[in-house]
Parts: C-alpha cells; sequence; structure tokens
C-alpha cells in the first residue's frame, strides 16, 4: 500500500481483497493447529412455557460420529450469577418456544444435524402469553430505558398546553418485531488448550465476551482470549456476549476437542434477539402555522419473562424539535417471548416513524410544507435539559436536501400526481442520533525498520472501521499509509468498548490518535525522531479524557427525502428515489461513510414496505423464520439511493470532531416513505410494513380515494 492516508480522503476498505477472495476467516472457518474439530447443532424447545420432564437422547448418541448431547441433565455448570441468557442447559425450564434446550456435538456437521433430529425431549407445558397490546394487564414502568435514559420526562404542563393548542394531532403508530439477520450468522469457534480457553466469535466487541466467559467458567482473564478479526455483520445482535461462544466453549471441555457452532438461519429468528413490536401514541399540539407548542410521545414494547430490555422509543423526541410543554413516557410488558436486544438505531429508529410521520400529519393539518414545518420547530437548546447544542445542523441538512431533491417543484396535494398507471409522492423525515464518545485503550509500536504498529480491540463488522482507524493513526503518526499496520479484533489488544451506538470512530479514533501522536512526540523528544533498536511502545487510555468533556447536547442530525410510486390497479409500491444529507461532523473515510449511510436508509426501506416478524399466538413462535419468508430490501427495490453530508466542523463534540454515522442512516428513512405513500395515495397508513393488501381496495381505480 503505498498511497498515503490521511482523514477525509476516500480509501477501499484494508482487507477487501482478502474477503472478495475468500482470504478472510469467519468464526466458524479457523482451524485448531491441526487439532479435529467437532461441530454442534444446536435444539430448540418446542413449547413457549413449560418445563423439560423427560430426555431420550439415546438413539441421538447412537447415531455414527456423535461425540455428546448436552442438555441440562450433564452440561457442564456455570456461574449462576451470570445473566440468564447465558445460563445455557442449566435447567428444565423453558422461558419461550425456540429456546435453546440441548446441542449435539459430532465428527461432521452432517451427523451433529442427524443426531439433533434424533433426540427426544418431552415437556409439561404450561398457557402462555406472547403478544402484545396496549391494554395488556401486565404493562409497567420499567426503571429506565435502554441504555440508561430515564423512563418518563416531564417539562411544563403538556396536557394543559395540548387543550390550549389550536391544532391538535392524536395518533396512533404500530411498529412489528424486526430480526437483525446479518450476513454471518451467530457462530463461534473454540478449545481448550493447556488450561487456555480459545475462541473465535462473530462478536462486536471481544472484550465484553471474554469478561462473561471469564465469569461463567470461573477464569481469570489471561486464561481466555477471544477473537474476532472478521465479522459479518451484527446490526447490534452481535453487541453483547451470545449463546454461541458458550455452548461452543461448553462443548469442546466436554469432547475434548476443538468446537464450531454456527446457529441456522431459521435459529437466529429468537435466541439472539430482535427489535420489539412497539405501539406509540404520539400527540401534537400546534398554533396555526404549525409552530408546536406540546408534544407528548408515549410507547409500549415488550421485553421477555427472563430478562428486561427497554428500548428507548421516545427519547428522540425529547431532543428533535422545540416546544414548551413535552411528556414521554414507556412502558412494558413481560411476555414468554425471547428477549429483544439492541437494532441499528434502537429506540431512535421505530421512535422516528411514530414521530416525523405525526410532523407530516401537523404539517397536512396546518396547511404548511413538510420541510417548512420541521424548519419552524428547530430548537436552538436541547428542548428538555435546555443545555447547548455542540452543533446543530438539522435546518441546513434540510434545506441542502430540498435543493438536491427538488423539493419546491412539490404539488402539496396528496393522491393527483401520475405517470401512466402509477400515482406519485414524495416524503420527508428528519434523522437525529446522539453522537457519544467513550474511552478506550490503544498501543502504537514505533519499529527500529521505521515501521508503525497500532492495537486495539476495537471489530469491523464490515462498517470500514479497520480503515478509519488507519487512517487516523497515519495523520497522527504524520507518515505514508504504508508504513502503518493495525491490529483490531482480539481481547488480547488494548480493551476498547463494542462497536455500537455509533461511537466507534469517535470512541477508538480518539485512543487510537492519542496513542498516536504521544509516540510521535516521545520519538521526537527522547530519540531525535529515530526510533530505538528494540523499538518503542506508547499505551494510552482515554477514559479521564473521555469523562471530562463538557456538558453539551452531542448529535448528528439529517434528513430524508424519498419519491414513490404506487401502482393504481395492484397497489405495488416502488421507490423510485431516495436523498439522505447528513450532519456528522468530520467524515474520516467518505467512501465507507457514503455505503454506511445508504445502507442504514436501505434498511429504512426495508422497515417501510418489506420487514415483519409474523407470531403465531397458538405458539408463540415466529412463522416467517428464514429469508424466503421474512422479506428484506434486495437490489430490485433500490432504484437510485444517494448519500451526502454537510460542511460541519465541531471541536465541541470531541477533540476529533468526529460523529458516529453507522445508525443514523435509518432514522427517519422509513416515515420519509410512509410520507411519500400517502403523498402518492392520499391514504396514511400507521402500521408497518405497507404492503399492497393494505392499499388494493382503496385505491381511486378501485372506486374511491379512501
Amino acid at each position: 500500500m503505498s498511497a498515503p492516508a490521511a482523514v477525509g480522503r476516500g480509501h477501499p476498505r484494508l482487507e477487501g481483497r482478502e474477503k472478495v477472495t475468500g482470504a478472510a476467516r469467519y468464526a466458524a472457518e479457523y482451524p485448531a493447529d491441526g487439532l479435529a474439530h467437532a461441530y454442534g447443532w444446536a435444539v430448540q424447545a418446542g413449547v413457549a412455557k413449560g418445563r423439560i420432564v423427560r430426555v431420550d437422547s439415546g438413539a441421538a448418541q447412537a447415531e455414527p460420529g456423535v461425540l455428546a448431547v448436552l442438555t441440562h441433565e450433564n452440561a457442564p455448570r456455570l456461574d449462576p450469577a451470570e445473566s440468564p441468557e447465558l445460563l445455557l442447559l442449566q435447567q428444565p425450564l423453558v422461558r419461550y418456544r425456540g429456546e435453546i434446550v440441548a446441542l449435539v456435538v459430532a465428527e461432521s456437521l452432517e451427523a451433529a444435524r442427524e443426531g439433533a433430529g434424533l433426540l427426544r425431549i418431552d415437556y409439561d407445558s404450561e398457557p402462555h402469553s406472547s403478544v402484545l397490546t396496549e391494554r395488556h394487564p401486565g404493562l409497567y414502568r420499567p426503571d429506565h430505558v435502554n441504555p440508561a435514559y430515564p423512563t418518563d420526562t416531564r417539562t411544563g404542563d403538556f396536557d394543559a398546553g395540548y387543550r390550549a393548542a389550536e391544532v391538535r394531532l392524536d395518533q396512533t403508530y404500530r411498529t412489528p418485531a424486526y430480526h437483525n439477520n446479518p450476513m454471518e450468522p451467530h457462530a463461534a469457534t473454540a478449545w481448550w488448550a493447556e488450561g487456555r480457553l480459545l475462541v473465535h466469535d462473530s462478536s462486536q466487541g471481544t472484550t465484553e465476551v471474554r469478561a462473561a466467559l471469564c465469569r461463567l467458567f470461573a477464569l481469570p482473564p489471561e486464561a481466555v482470549r477471544v477473537t474476532a478479526e472478521h465479522v459479518g455483520g451484527g446490526f447490534g445482535s452481535k453487541g453483547s456476549p451470545r449463546c454461541t461462544p458458550v455452548l461452543a466453549a461448553m462443548a469442546a471441555r466436554q469432547v475434548g476437542r476443538p468446537v464450531r457452532l454456527a446457529l441456522t438461519r431459521q435459529q437466529l429468528f429468537g435466541p439472539i434477539g430482535y427489535r420489539t413490536p412497539i405501539i406509540q401514541r404520539v400527540r401534537l399540539g400546534a398554533d396555526a402555522d404549525g409552530r408546536l407548542s406540546a408534544i407528548c410521545h408515549d410507547a409500549i414494547s415488550q421485553t421477555s419473562t427472563s430478562v428486561e430490555f427497554a428500548e428507548q422509543t421516545a427519547v428522540l423526541t425529547r431532543s428533535l424539535y422545540a416546544a414548551p410543554h413535552r411528556r414521554t413516557t414507556h412502558r412494558l410488558a413481560r411476555l414468554d417471548v425471547p428477549t429483544p436486544s439492541w437494532m441499528r438505531a434502537p429506540g431512535e429508529c421505530p421512535g422516528s416513524f411514530a414521530l416525523e410521520c405525526a410532523m407530516d400529519e401537523l404539517a397536512v393539518a396546518c396547511g404548511v410544507d413538510p420541510v417548512e414545518l420541521r424548519i419552524r420547530n428547530d430548537a436552538e437548546v436541547e428542548p428538555e435539559e435546555g443545555i447547548p447544542f455542540s452543533s446543530r445542523n438539522l435546518v441546513a441538512c434540510l434545506r441542502d436536501g430540498a435543493r438536491r431533491f427538488g423539493w419546491a417543484e412539490r404539488d402539496p396535494a396528496p393522491g393527483i400526481r401520475r405517470q401512466g398507471r402509477w400515482l406519485v409522492g414524495t416524503g420527508v423525515a428528519s434523522a437525529v442520533y446522539p453522537a457519544r464518545t467513550p474511552g478506550a485503550s490503544a498501543e502504537a509500536v514505533a519499529g527500529p525498520d521505521g515501521t508503525y504498529q497500532v492495537r486495539i480491540n476495537a471489530t469491523d463488522i464490515g462498517t470500514g472501521a479497520r480503515t478509519a482507524l488507519w487512517q487516523i493513526a497515519a495523520e497522527a503518526l504524520a507518515v505514508p499509509g504504508d508504513r502503518v499496520g493495525i491490529s483490531i479484533g482480539d481481547s488480547d489488544l488494548p480493551p476498547a468498548p463494542i462497536a455500537g451506538g455509533s461511537t466507534g470512530t469517535a470512541g477508538w479514533g480518539l485512543a487510537v490518535d492519542r496513542a498516536c501522536r504521544s509516540l510521535r512526540r516521545q520519538l521526537r523528544e527522547a530519540h531525535g525522531g529515530t526510533p530505538p533498536p528494540d523499538g518503542l511502545t506508547v499505551r494510552v487510555d482515554t477514559a479521564e479524557e473521555t469523562g471530562s468533556l463538557p456538558r453539551l447536547a452531542r448529535y448528528a442530525f439529517g434528513a430524508h427525502f424519498v419519491e414513490a410510486r404506487v401502482d393504481i390497479d395492484s397497489g405495488e409500491i416502488r421507490v423510485g428515489r431516495m436523498l439522505g444529507v447528513f450532519a456528522t461532523g468530520r467524515v474520516v473515510n467518505p467512501t465507507t461513510a457514503r455505503s454506511q449511510l445508504i445502507g442504514g436508509m436501505t434498511m429504512g426501506i426495508s422497515m417501510a414496505l418489506h420487514e415483519e416478524g409474523l407470531l403465531d399466538q397458538r405458539f408463540g413462535d415466529w412463522v416467517n423464520r428464514d429469508l424466503a419468508t421474512y422479506h428484506i430490501t434486495a437490489c430490485a427495490d433500490v432504484e437510485q439511493i444517494e448519500a451526502h453530508w454537510v460542511p460541519e466542523e465541531d471541536d465541541r463534540v470531541n477533540p476529533l470532531g468526529v460523529k458516529g454515522l453507522g445508525e443514523i442512516g435509518i432514522v427517519g428513512s422509513a416515515a420519509a416513505v410512509a410520507n411519500a405513500v400517502h403523498h402518492a395515495t392520499g391514504l396514511r397508513l400507521r402500521a408497518l410494513p405497507i404492503q399492497l393488501d393494505k392499499l388494493v381496495d382503496r385505491l381511486p381505480a378501485a372506486g374511491g380515494a379512501g
């Protein structure tokens, strides 16, 4: 690599050639020093609630090649103080259909699968509750919502402000369960060697996985090593330790050889998390010109009976628009279902669908252009805490996006624009996402040959993080990029937080920058700029620096613009154009940044038009547990999509001026699609996904505009 790297310059991924040639190894592909592998196959519960009363493993164990059948009766014991999600095969209790209740280990994958099919488990089942409704008798107020936000907030007097408003809107919006479905399934390879547990895991953060394994197996940190050099996506589902490394380690201890375990696509629908279904009520009060005086956002979601997870659905409403009278609430129902978890932009993503559709409805009610309505309600300070923003360029995104999209040519009347058999409409939505900078540790090493090595336990889950950190290091060291190597994805490296919350480039990047600048300074001051014969290593930790940043409201902002068309005869929906404009601080690598933004926007189209976890309440399980029946956006569904950003220099967000952008692309994008469909047809659908069967009987050609 001879081209110099610099922050702000587009650069292809460092590992790109390895990935396209198949040389990159993923979690279930690693060899183990010539040792013969065993393969695991997970067995899932066949009831939604109950207890295991009998296990007959005779036929399974007699299958040729089967080495062991692990159940609650014989599995290695784990530390009971750990999270119930990781206490696998420890008790006969079944908390949801699809919970992993056994693991068959064999010399081949085929034998493991065959053995799993021969395993017989009898249950004493109990009545279950698995459907979320706003009238669920067990709704309760959690202590906080993910990760540590206040459950409810109140500013002013919403009820009085709402009653006094000239224009009032009160609507309920619904989103179904969504499943992360990364390209690489959850997988791990584990083995024990000389008293040390070695694990290759498909994870968004191996520091946390190592810590969990240490607790579960009562091991010191130096006895466990977890790597994740390449990860084929996660979207949040791999952000916390999952079942695969635990089961693989248990099985490897049991059979005395390395064990590979990869969940099937069908097995990803449940045990590894999903986005909860959510019911949202949004009430807006405004004057006749659309200026908000009162805003209330109430969210209802589900959690499991084993671990509480409360999606922070209404949190974005606390920061997006100004209004003196405000209230947000979250309520949970404990159901006999798998535990929900993170999925790209948890909270902000589904919350933006409700709020931004409501803002569109308010614009129609007031007769105000939807872009102008959002500009009129821009906030000068954080609306609930009253603290300054480090920067706030929502209006710049809206105006630049409107210019690029040709919004000024839009006729505001819905349901009137035709292109042949297609009804055509346009929609807009705002986006916001927190800009966090967590502390991290990093090492920078100067070799005697003039090369440098940077080490940090960051994780690249397909975002281009490895390349961005390499660029930050090369700039901080002031050397060409071909003299800099970077090591990530290994718990033996300096610890760093998970790849999640759009924090990686800011948090990891600051640690890399500080380590490299410190190394450069020491080389210059103590060694005249020349590395000593045995090299020089500098290690830094930025926890104290990031913890002392001034109290400001730190956010990235954006705006989505969509043109959608609806077939007047069939109700088929197509997104012809999608444009996103964002304010994300200093962009390290435009190539991978644009990829991340477009990826999030594409997931927003998928959320709006295709994705839906369908639950059969009789069995408490998803009926569409594969990519043939759980539909996602495909290439044919994305016709023209663009992502841009406005120049933004924010030296108060963090010392690098960097804001995360991995998640803001999905925030608001589904609402922009829904708003475009309304503008095209005159029909307002408040429950996702918007599919042709919900439109076809109500379109003009079918007997009236509805």
